[in-house]
């Protein structure tokens, strides 16, 4: 999205030999139109994120005229013969991008400090790194797919790095390709241009089937997955190619520039962007824009052209990449600060009106000192020097903060014991030894990422919300099976404690969103009646000593208490039949907001962010008619380490006990071992030795 896309300096380097066999008609070097177009990309993105909440297929925009201009330029190179220089131009062009991304990435890292709650903290530290070093989309895309990693509360004030991190990558890539297909049309004497026209159509055809299949089947992981993305380039790169011979009539191009505007203007109003790109919809905004490219110069005063050629548009076209850096961090500071879940119009004007503002100072005052520098560009090493100058100043506080972070981490684990008895507190006879105004566990700093340790990673099944999990043991005296939803994953924490002291083996497989059960009409998606039934094979095939679930579901619905699925009863009714032990254990509760932002919004009133047991649990617990069918089936019952008669805490014992509205902290599920083991052992009948 930088201006460095559209006119980039002539390198030096290597040459590429190749004479086309015949000329290309003369093109226009400068585009004002191409310029004008990103402008109104930019200010659809905005405008989208900021009023409407939504996404305008401005990006697409964006993607598709990123390698129009970097194709136009390569494509010259080759066809005159002149040197490609990959090395200078990734040097040169990387020192052009790099600069605003280091202040927009320190501007967000200060305001997260100075604004922003600790539970925040951590998770932009880890959005700066991605962003910083250009892999923000698989970042997000394993994020998005990973259930147990996101909290999904709001959004991050990075996550716009997305895009910069796809066309970084195209940066890095299309150039090669450029190489690649120079050395072939060398050794085989082909046509540069028609080589490159069925190279970029392959990438083309291949990319769009791979994006409509992932994005039907994976949607969340198909929108910042590049090889779903790079179709976009490849159409904005086979558009270059053939734009030269393109022969249109007057008529003709007033009416692709028209209907460009209003297909592209019109795209995020029409289409719900969000849950279907980037698939064949995100076609829509691509031709529509490549159109209005082809229209090009229209020659007539009703052309579309002579809107887009206008000074301020070509003036904030200029400013683009920058406008698009800043406003996305300024739109979700502010709401978080403010606790809104959206701009409004007049606060919105504001947030975009600074936004231009902002960017404009750092086009004129950072970003067009450095590329008019000419000392800078007379020697490669000094471009270079530039970028890794940039990475410096982020990656140096970057990683001191982390480092004070964890240290004031360690400083309160090795307190833990006398400050954060956590269930402990609840025992007979417990004496508070607590010091005055100890700090609560987990930290506010990595509370959400307080989820069960595997001594060996767990395996994501990308798409699809999925851990599978092992702690290594092979030769364990017992076999257990963790099977069900992620408040099925939270109980291996003492699982795990318990199968290291007894030699047990443990397998985890649990799927967010998805007890056991095939009832869609209870909630469940098909992808978990999938999970459910395949998982189940292989559960029978393993024959475990035993295999561990939730059995009951609380607050699935407002105004609903716990319920037991009937299809669930099948489930385990199958396992039993099978042979296999199970252990049910009743289900946790849920909040209705946040635990930790509520603790840190009512630091002084812990109980304001409590949740009344009367709206989670029954007085009978659902499964009691289930236990006389399932013969094989034992139940455990731990509400009484979670709620009183009255309320269900969210601190207990100086112990933060969820971890987001719904999930045990491993730190709290640790504190609960003694109780959650006694219980084990009366349910299962196994023997402590």
């Amino acid at each position: 999205m930088s201006e460095a896309t559209v006119q980039m300096a002539p390198l030096a380097g290597g040459r590429a030999a190749s004479q086309p066999a015949i000329a290309p008609p003369q093109q226009r070097k400068y585009l004002p139109e191409v310029q004008g177009l990103r402008a109104l990309a930019v200010l659809m993105v905005v405008s989208y994120h900021v009023w409407f909440g939504r996404i305008s297929g401005g990006v697409d925009v964006f993607l598709l005229i990123s390698a129009f201009l970097l194709t136009g330029q390569f494509v010259r190179k080759m066809e005159s013969g002149r040197p490609f220089g990959l090395m200078e131009y990734w040097i040169r062009l990387f020192k052009r991008l790099l600069p605003m991304i280091a202040i927009t990435l320190l501007a967000t890292l200060g305001a997260t400090y100075l604004f922003l709650p600790e539970s925040k903290w951590n998770t932009i530290v880890d959005h700066t790194w991605a962003s910083l070093f250009y892999y923000q989309n698989w970042f997000l895309a394993s994020k998005a797919v990973d259930y147990y990693a996101t909290d999904h509360s709001a959004a991050s004030p990075l996550q716009h790095f997305w895009s910069l991190s796809i066309q970084g990558q195209i940066f890095i890539l299309w150039p090669i390709i450029f190489a690649v297909a120079a050395l072939m049309v060398r050794v085989f004497r082909l046509r540069a241009r028609v080589l490159l026209i069925w190279i970029f159509s392959g990438i083309f055809i291949v990319s769009l089937a791979f994006s409509i299949i992932t994005t039907q089947n994976n949607q969340t992981y198909a929108y910042f997955d590049t090889r779903a993305r790079l179709w976009e380039f490849a159409l904005g790169s086979v558009l270059a190619l053939l734009l030269p011979y393109l022969r249109m009539g007057q008529g003709t191009r007033l009416f692709l520039g028209w209907f460009g505007i209003v297909a592209m203007l019109s795209c995020g109003l029409i289409l719900q962007v969000g849950q279907q790109f980037p698939g064949y919809m995100a076609l829509w905004p691509t031709l529509a824009a490549a159109c209005i490219i082809a229209a090009g110069s229209s020659g007539s005063r009703f052309g579309v052209d002579r809107i887009l050629s206008t000074k301020p548009l070509v003036k904030l076209g200029d400013s683009s990449y920058a406008l698009y850096l800043f406003h996305w961090p300024v739109l979700v500071i502010f709401l978080l600060v403010s606790k809104r879940s959206e701009a409004g119009p007049k606060v919105g004007l504001v947030i975009i009106l600074f936004s231009i503002l902002a960017a404009w100072a750092m086009t004129k005052f950072v970003d067009a000192p450095l590329r008019q520098n000419t000392w800078l560009t007379q020697k490669s090493r000094r471009s270079l020097m530039v970028s890794l100058v940039c990475i410096a100043v982020v990656a140096l506080p970057l990683t001191m903060w982390q480092a004070q972070i964890d240290k004031i981490n360690q400083a309160l684990l090795a307190n833990a014991d006398k400050n954060n008895p956590g269930a402990a507190a609840l025992w007979p006879g417990y004496v508070d030894e607590a010091e005055p105004n100890a700090s609560l566990l987990p930290s506010f700093t990595t509370v959400h990422s307080d989820w069960p340790v595997f001594p060996v990673p767990c395996t994501p099944d990308a798409g699809v919300n999925v851990n599978l999990c092992t702690n290594g043991n092979e030769d364990g005296d017992k076999s257990i099976v963790i099977l069900g939803s992620s408040h099925a994953h939270v109980l291996n924490t003492p699982v795990l404690e318990m199968a290291e002291d007894f030699n047990w083996n443990v397998h985890s497989m649990t799927m967010g969103y998805c007890p056991l059960g095939t009832d869609t009409a209870a909630g469940l998606s098909e992808e978990c009646v999938d999970f459910n039934r395949e998982k189940l094979r292989e559960v029978i095939d393993m024959k475990p000593d035993l295999v561990i679930t939730t059995s009951t579901r609380t607050n699935v619905e407002p105004g609903v208490t716990e319920r037991l699925d009937p299809s669930w009863v099948e489930e385990v009714s199958v396992l039993n039949a099978a042979g296999i032990q199970v252990l049910a254990v009743r289900d946790t509760p849920r909040f209705p907001q946040s635990v930790p932002a509520c603790l840190e919004d009512n630091p002084d009133d812990y109980s304001a962010c409590s949740t009344p047991a009367g709206d989670l649990y029954s007085p009978a617990p659902p499964t009691d008619p289930a236990m006389s069918v399932l013969v094989n089936t034992s139940f455990m019952d731990l509400t009484t380490s979670f709620c009183n008669d009255v309320s269900c805490p969210s601190v207990i014992g100086n112990v933060i006990v969820y971890k987001d509205d719904n999930h045990v902290t491993a730190t709290y599920m640790k504190t609960l071992r003694p109780i959650f083991e006694r219980e084990f052992f009366a349910a299962t009948g196994w023997s402590m030795s």
